[in-house]
């Protein structure tokens, strides 16, 4: 009993987590890609709430069809998100199509059979390979044309999730996997490992520059040369610097500046230049000849503008305070 319980709560976490990020998508209206991303979820949430249901209550035939029409629309929405990600379709304004399985499901719900007969497992084989020819067409589209996109493992990511989701109920749906409920345990760890990546990744602040043209190997290019310009002239030991100046000295923009600092270091423009900085001062603070020296005075040969920023910086990067670190060096 206490095993079924502890199941129960966590296929239960994991349809009121993919909700609340349902309507977190639903809320960024500044961009569509987050309602299509929104309509994804929401398509397999629906599927793993009526798979919950159905394992726990006696659930009428209409509902469970309700539930399995959700995989008919995770499908074309993966694909939707896809093409909207990268720039290269508009599903507000074409594409309707690809969702008239799911409209008739739901239209036909009330008559449509959901038993152990044949026409059943026939209707429910279509479901599943439905959804197989969107994973295939998805899949094709990553390997072909997103090489070198920066938001392509982002959304590899979300196909291979979506994979797996597809192989667990297939596997559940020939009795390959005995336990019914596996599926949406399952999901409960796959949706909060989305939204992990989500928090992680930043993908809704890296999704400005998905216009840019900026590719992959560009990006690397030009983090390698605001590397070389911090460490050749080492222009983080000015306490005024900032993107408009990093740009003006390699001939291209702040965005790109940015840009680059933000997807290939996974580092905002101020962590960037504190990491040059505390580096710097870490080679002050153990040399013998600057043991005499204050901490403020380290701190503003090292480009900060404040003790109070320095002090902060340093901790966060090293776990100590610069007066900790400086004593390991001490000579007892």
């Amino acid at each position: 009993m206490l095993t079924k319980n502890i199941v129960l709560v966590l296929s239960c976490l994991g349809v009121v987590q993919a909700l609340l990020l349902c309507a977190y998508l639903f809320s960024l209206r500044d961009k569509k890609t987050n309602i299509l991303l929104a309509l994804l979820l929401l398509g397999l949430t629906i599927q793993i709430g009526s798979s919950v249901l159905n394992n726990y209550m006696w659930v009428e035939s209409w509902i469970r069809i309700l539930g399995i029409s959700g995989i008919l629309m995770t499908g074309p929405f993966l694909w939707f998100y896809g093409k909207a990600l990268f720039g290269k379709n508009d599903f507000f304004n074409r594409n309707y199509l690809h969702l008239v399985p799911f409209i008739l499901f739901v239209l036909l719900c009330r008559g449509l059979p959901n038993g152990a007969d044949f026409v059943s497992y026939f209707i429910a084989s279509l479901v599943f390979l439905h959804l197989a020819v969107y994973l295939i067409i998805c899949w094709i589209y990553i390997i072909k044309k997103l090489k070198g996109e920066r938001l392509m493992p982002w959304y590899r990511n979300m196909v291979t999730g979506v994979t797996c989701i597809w192989l667990m109920y297939v596997g559940i749906f020939i009795g390959f996997i005995p336990v019914y409920i596996l599926g949406a345990v399952f999901f409960s760890f796959l949706i909060y490992l989305f939204s992990y990546l989500l928090l992680k990744r930043h993908v809704f602040a890296l999704e400005k520059y998905s216009n840019s043209t900026i590719n992959q190997g560009t990006s690397k290019r030009l983090l390698q040369q605001v590397k070389e310009l911090f460490e050749t002239s080492e222009i983080y030991l000015d306490s005024t610097i900032s993107l408009k100046v990093v740009a003006e000295n390699l001939s291209t923009s702040p965005r790109d500046v940015s840009q680059v600092i933000n997807e290939s270091a996974q580092m905002n423009f101020s962590e960037f230049v504190n990491q040059y900085r505390i580096a710097r001062a870490k080679i002050l603070l153990a040399d013998p000849n600057y043991v005499r020296e204050k901490i403020e005075t380290i701190a503003y040969d090292c480009g900060f503008g404040n003790v109070t920023s320095f002090n902060l910086a340093f901790k966060a990067e090293t776990r100590m305070t610069p007066s900790q670190y400086r004593n390991q060096f001490s000579i007892a």
